[in-house]
């Protein structure tokens, strides 16, 4: 896969569906998720992983397919993050979820490709039985939560049904036996900065979104203003949340200023206009720009009339 073709297929996998925000709920907890349903997250994650005791996974499992069934949706996109498929409820998880047709599935725990080859073919046996489009049910790994998960990432996502990878450091974390995450300035120790790099490399190798792990100082909100930036510069196209209270930051963070929308307007129509002279590099604003430029500027409209079509829902 060219350079070109890499950026051009990860441009078409955010675009694909906007995932700025992704909002953790946990499974079970009926006053967490009404309130969740009345939140400007793009995406709902319904937790049956970490968020649920071990006693009450079938219950909690019971009640987000009910969530599933009957809610009235306001167009937030619904996902369900399942327990691994080798756990003792990952299978049922899938099943039961599958019956009442969510956005997409969150797998967790995936060390290789052969745990998404794995699921794969359940979920392919099951939209076929429920006479759904093969491929319809897209899956979005955390992807960094070994230490052998984090090498073979860029393998691992190299399969059509999944959309978006999240790095995260919390089960990383517990795996490495770290002592910290981040150093007396808030700032990731390097090898959780590897990792994320990493990830986000991966996702643009495959055509995938990269999503940014959740900022877990639910208090720190300049903190959580400060990593927003920094991954959303980087090339991330989201974030998981698990608190309400960081959802407008994280939906303002990726999405496009109303300064960044303009300059790239111009920049589109001063290609055009060089264009038809027969040139596609000169100086705009005493920068010299070339394809590149055009092709993050247009980017950016894209996503920035997308969000706008989000927010009008």
């Amino acid at each position: 896969m060219s350079v070109s073709q890499e950026g051009h297929d990860a441009q078409e996998a955010i675009m694909k569906s906007l995932r700025r925000s992704l909002h953790f709920v946990p499974g079970g907890n009926e006053k967490m998720f009404i309130k969740a349903t009345g939140l400007p997250a793009d995406s709902l994650i319904l937790d049956l992983e970490d968020a649920v005791t071990p006693e009450n996974k079938a219950d909690a499992r019971k009640r987000v397919c009910e969530w599933l069934a009957s809610t009235a949706w306001k167009g937030q996109e619904k996902l369900v993050r399942i327990n691994p498929l080798e756990s003792p409820w990952g299978r049922e998880d899938i099943e039961a979820v599958m019956a009442v047709s969510p956005d997409g599935i969150v797998l967790p725990k995936i060390h290789d490709s052969a745990g998404v080859m794995a699921v794969d073919v359940l979920v392919t046996s099951l939209e076929r039985e429920f006479a759904r489009v093969h491929g319809s049910t897209p899956l979005l790994l955390i992807g960094t939560e070994e230490a052998a998960a984090v090498f073979n990432l860029n393998h691992t996502l190299n399969h059509a049904r999944i959309e978006g990878v999240a790095w995260a450091a919390e089960d990383l974390s517990n795996a490495l036996g770290a002592k910290a995450k981040r150093d007396d300035q808030g700032n990731y120790l390097e090898v959780f900065r590897y990792v994320r790099s990493l990830c986000l490399l991966a996702a643009i190798a495959n055509g995938k979104q990269a999503i940014d792990g959740p900022f877990v100082d639910i208090r720190d909100r300049q903190g959580l203003e400060q990593e927003c930036k920094l991954t959303s510069s980087m090339g991330y196209s989201g974030k998981l949340t698990i608190h309400p209270d960081q959802i407008d930051t994280v939906n303002r963070s990726f999405s496009p200023s109303d300064e960044e929308v303009s300059r790239a307007r111009e920049l589109v129509e001063a290609f055009a206009s060089h264009q038809a002279e027969g040139r596609m590099a000169f100086a705009f604003n005493g920068e010299m720009v070339d394809v590149p430029h055009l092709k993050r500027a247009e980017a950016l409209l894209a996503r920035a009339a997308l969000i706008k079509q989000y927010d009008n829902r």
